[in-house]
């Protein structure tokens, strides 16, 4: 069995080391202690997904302005607890928690984008960005 709840306070540990048993490590900056607080300290909505040991398995943590638009910025899984639905029900918490009045968007991993249509999510070919402008460790 897997619990959901909102965690606004995760340890920055237990979100890095949910990110290494996931695939999501390797594009996020978990060497970077202070940059993974900054995350996690300026983020809306940290929804999480224990296992009964209370082992954190799964993470969503989205920017929104809870009335109009919902950014899940980080959707990870514990590799060992995938295909069970956990990320599926992150996206459902987290849209849940935002407001289902909002439209929730994500910037997909490459492995990851043959997932997001089989949930039911809609291709958007529209992403503009603008890269980091800071040195990087």
């Amino acid at each position: 069995m897997v619990a959901y709840a909102l965690e606004p306070r995760l340890a920055a540990e237990e979100f890095v080391d949910v990110l290494r048993r996931s695939t999501l490590a390797a594009r996020r900056p978990v060497d970077r202690p202070e940059t993974i607080a900054g995350m996690l300290a300026h983020a809306d909505l940290i929804v999480t997904a224990r296992a009964a040991t209370g082992l954190l398995v799964g993470v969503s943590r989205a920017i929104t302005d809870f009335s109009y638009c919902t950014y899940l910025s980080d959707l990870a899984v514990d590799v060992a607890f995938q295909q069970q639905g956990i990320g599926r029900a992150l996206i459902a918490e987290t849209h849940r928690a935002a407001g289902l009045d909002t439209t929730l968007i994500l910037l997909a991993a490459p492995q990851a984008e043959t997932y997001y249509p089989h949930i039911g999510m809609q291709r958007h070919d529209s992403c503009w960005r603008i890269e980091r402008q800071v040195a990087r460790d």
